[in-house]
């Protein structure tokens, strides 16, 4: 078996945290748009996505990536909300939007659209979204900024005394800890003393298998996690009939499975030796090749492996990689912000994430 290479567009457990410190910071109107165009927030997020992956790939060669680029994205955007000039430019076209193509209200309304799609009750599953904001008491949010974060992000925003750091840690962690249902217990172990404001993003993905994996079925197997290395792990196996392609042309194999809610995961296995050309060639376009060439096929022993994986990831220089430098420096504009204080965003900017693969459940 070679290496299974997963994409997690949702990951259980996950946050992604601003610290907003002392460095720069005008109130600009939103123009108004009619519409949200779903397909472009979708296409850009996809792109955004792979783009982030193959970055983090490189800078983690020998280890297990896993990771949610649509929590980044939603941070990132809701971050912009309170940036202007070329910070909020260069954040925006990080995030792979056409700014030409599609204005900027546009895509704080489709990031609005996918939240409450997303935070919908349903019984098949559990999945929540959701934003917040820790401000200290003394330094004022713009009421713009505010409302916005509100409306588009359904961001709360509580206050905190950051003088009191091991009160704060202890309050962040606790919101962290209940957000994502014990999953993540603790984001913080301290805090910078010039942090001025915390802007988080929280994930919680919990879904049970349309087809379940029968625990009796999961033995001990041989896993190669390279060339060289193999190591032995639970395999769990089944049975079933479900959608699948054979890529000749990249090497790989794919099967989607689906969940009690009809949602679905893909699962991508490179041909031995086609890993890094598989990674390389990830796009948009790609995927939705993929997905319009999957047909239903039975297959008489599917094999995963049972894990449970945790990762922390500090993100600036990824995000440079990508383009977004500015908000690290100096020169960043956060003016949308508050007036009270110049931010930047700090060296920290991090994701802390926890993922479980088990017979009956994607946790």
């Amino acid at each position: 078996m070679s290496p299974l290479l997963a994409l997690g567009i949702l990951v259980a457990g996950l946050c992604s945290r601003v610290h907003c410190l002392p460095e720069n910071v005008t109130p600009e109107e939103q123009q108004k748009v009619t519409s949200v165009d779903g397909h472009s927030l979708a296409s850009s997020n996809t792109d955004f996505a792979f783009s982030l992956y193959k970055q983090l790939a490189l800078k983690n060669p020998n280890k297990n990536v896993i990771f949610s680029p649509l929590s980044i994205s939603i941070a990132l955007a809701f971050l912009s909300l309170g940036a202007h000039d070329h910070t909020v430019t260069e954040i925006l076209e990080g995030l792979k939007f056409n700014l030409t193509e599609t204005p900027e209200t546009e895509i704080h309304q489709g990031f609005q659209h996918l939240l409450q799609t997303f935070n919908q009750p349903s019984n098949q599953l559990q999945l929540s979204v959701g934003n917040a904001i820790f401000v200290p008491e003394e330094l004022k949010l713009l009421d713009k900024f505010r409302k916005d974060a509100e409306a588009f992000y359904a961001s709360e925003v509580l206050s905190i005394n950051f003088k009191d750091s091991e009160a704060a840690v202890k309050l962040i962690n606790e919101y962290v800890k209940n957000k994502t249902h014990g999953k993540i217990e603790k984001l913080f172990n301290d805090l910078d003393v010039l942090t001025n404001l915390i802007l988080l993003n929280y994930i919680f993905f919990k879904a049970q298998w349309k087809t379940p994996f029968n625990p009796n079925r999961t033995y001990e197997s041989e896993f190669h996690v390279s060339k060289n290395e193999r190591v032995k792990v639970p395999m769990m196996t089944l049975g079933l009939e479900t959608p699948y392609f054979r890529d000749e042309e990249l090497g790989c194999t794919l099967v989607e499975l689906t969940y009690t809610s009809n949602d679905s995961a893909l699962f991508i296995l490179p041909d031995e030796g086609k890993m890094q050309d598989l990674e390389a060639k990830l796009t948009p376009e790609t995927l939705t090749r993929w997905r319009n060439s999957l047909q239903p096929r039975h297959i008489d022993k599917l094999s995963l492996p049972r894990f449970s994986i945790s990762s922390d990831y500090q993100l600036r220089d990824i995000l440079s990689q990508l383009g977004i430098k500015k908000i690290f420096t100096s020169d960043a504009d956060f003016s949308g912000i508050t007036d009270d204080h110049k931010l930047a965003v700090s060296q920290g900017f991090s994701m802390i994430l926890k993922e479980d693969i088990r017979p009956g459940i994607k946790h």
